[in-house]
């Protein structure tokens, strides 16, 4: 069974930073490209950032472009989303998926 358990939101000030994690299991992680998506409210789902199984390709969306930053640990069945410079317009629950799987999602919030 596939399992994709995200964490690491919160609130945070517009210019902090934040760095989710995705623990995956059921499925061999090391073989996938992993992605990110968010959904803010009231929005459709946003594609955000990809990156290659063994981690050395990345894309990302033009509205997180310089910063956010996509990463993987292959070791320990992990995703990664290093938030900086965040605007309120990032504000939305993150998700990370593979293929049609995605988790329960983490609450990032961008308040002063």
């Amino acid at each position: 069974e596939v399992q994709l358990v995200e964490s690491g939101g919160g609130l945070v000030q517009p210019g902090g930073s934040l760095r989710l994690s995705c623990v995956a299991s059921g499925f061999t992680f090391s073989s996938y490209d992993m992605r990110w998506v968010r959904q803010a409210p009231g929005k459709g789902l946003e594609w955000v950032s990809v990156i290659s199984s063994g981690g050395d390709i990345t894309y990302y969306a033009d509205s997180v472009k310089g910063r956010f930053t996509i990463s993987r640990d292959n070791a320990k069945n992990t995703l990664y989303l290093q938030l900086n410079s965040l605007k309120t317009e990032d504000t939305a629950m993150y998700y990370c998926t593979h293929e049609n799987y995605r988790g329960q999602g983490t609450q990032v919030t961008v308040s002063s």
